[in-house]
């Protein structure tokens, strides 16, 4: 009975979760991820699966959700020829190799210095997304050679430690480079997709000792069955709403939102 009641219960918050990510990925223009890990964190813990491989289950689960989601949007832009293909191409081999790289610090890695990485990463992107204008630039062309070799594996890696998608790092470099805010949207979810596939093959080979039913490696399904199907249905809801609101005001809520959910991680890793 208890351990119905605990999936019951289980159940019910992932689809909470799902809904609620769904509505802000639609809203915002951001993966579910930069939400997903902190929310599985908190959904898992309460339940009583904490463990010194937790965060590990939250970004290899996240991460998983990000390849149904990432293909599904860029099948989507690509009907639009919103997808800059030469910059998936150009930059795609080194974005797989630093999620590589990812997969493996993150499995070498207790829960708590994971839960600070991921603390550390979503102020730098809370913040940017905070203060960020769109006339910043770095340069007026996406960046070649050494370069492109030395940042296209950062986003790979930093993202997987993030248990995220393309986004919160793709974007940002994309627009500050010179490509339109639409284009670089449409090509950030081909990043995810080169980011969560070889990064989720990793955590499913992960040897967990305490984890939550149904979760193979470090990978939960029914986290990933549930929060994959709620974000469908809801993330057309909060694109919708996106068109009633300011943007760029949303961002900077969301931002400080961000900045919230990143200080409380930490507060938790400090004790």
């Amino acid at each position: 009975m208890d351990d119905m009641m605990t999936l019951a219960m289980m159940a019910a918050l992932l689809l909470a979760l799902g809904a609620f990510a769904g509505v802000l990925a639609g809203l915002l223009g951001v993966g579910g991820g930069i939400i997903l890990v902190p929310a599985f964190f908190y959904v898992f813990s309460v339940l009583g699966f904490d463990s010194p491989e937790l965060m590990q289950i939250c970004l290899g689960t996240s991460l998983a959700t990000i390849i149904v989601t990432s293909l599904r949007s860029v099948a989507a832009h690509s009907k639009k020829d919103a997808v800059a293909w030469p910059i998936l191409r150009g930059w795609g081999v080194g974005i797989a190799i630093g999620a590589t790289l990812g997969v493996l610090v993150a499995t070498s890695l207790r829960s708590e210095v994971l839960q600070a990485i991921f603390g550390v990463l979503v102020i730098v992107v809370g913040v940017y997304m905070t203060l960020a204008r769109e006339s910043w630039r770095l340069g007026p062309e996406m960046p070649r050679g050494v370069l492109r070799a030395v940042l296209s594996p950062m986003i790979g890696f930093l993202s997987v430690l993030m248990g995220i998608g393309g986004g919160s790092f793709g974007v940002p470099t994309m627009t500050l480079y010179g490509v339109p805010i639409h284009r670089a949207v449409a090509t950030a979810a081909g990043f995810g997709v080169i980011i969560a596939v070889p990064s989720v093959i990793g955590f499913l080979l992960v040897d967990v000792a305490v984890a939550p039913p149904f979760t193979v490696g470090a990978v939960n399904f029914m986290a990933f069955g549930l929060v994959v199907v709620m974000t469908m249905i809801t993330a057309p809801w909060g694109a919708a709403l996106a068109h009633k609101m300011d943007a760029k005001r949303l961002k900077r809520v969301f931002g400080v939102f961000l900045l919230l959910i990143a200080f409380n991680m930490l507060r938790k890793v400090l004790g």
